[in-house]
């Protein structure tokens, strides 16, 4: 199991997210992260330039979790929750 982390960031995008109803899609992807983060189901793209080591997962076509994996200590840092795009 892993620990999951939240930037404040990410915890101002819970607000929205819980507010436009993602909230379910949000919370599998998230336990799915607890569980196992390198599982590909739901699918994830390891990211490039900026963000070098980072991840992500869909929640709908336009959002996104955006996380990077700390293997050793076993943390997930959830950095954003929202679209990356903004």
């Amino acid at each position: 199991m892993y620990k999951l982390v939240f930037t404040r960031q990410a915890q101002k995008d819970a607000k929205k997210i819980k507010k436009s109803h993602l909230k379910p899609r949000a919370q599998a992807i998230l336990k799915v992260l607890r569980k196992n983060p390198f599982i590909n189901e739901p699918p994830f793209k390891k990211l490039v330039g900026e963000l070098l080591g980072v991840y992500s997962r869909r929640i709908n076509l336009k959002h996104r979790i955006i996380y990077q994996v700390y293997e050793k200590e076993k943390v997930v840092k959830v950095i954003r929750m929202w679209t990356h795009y903004e």
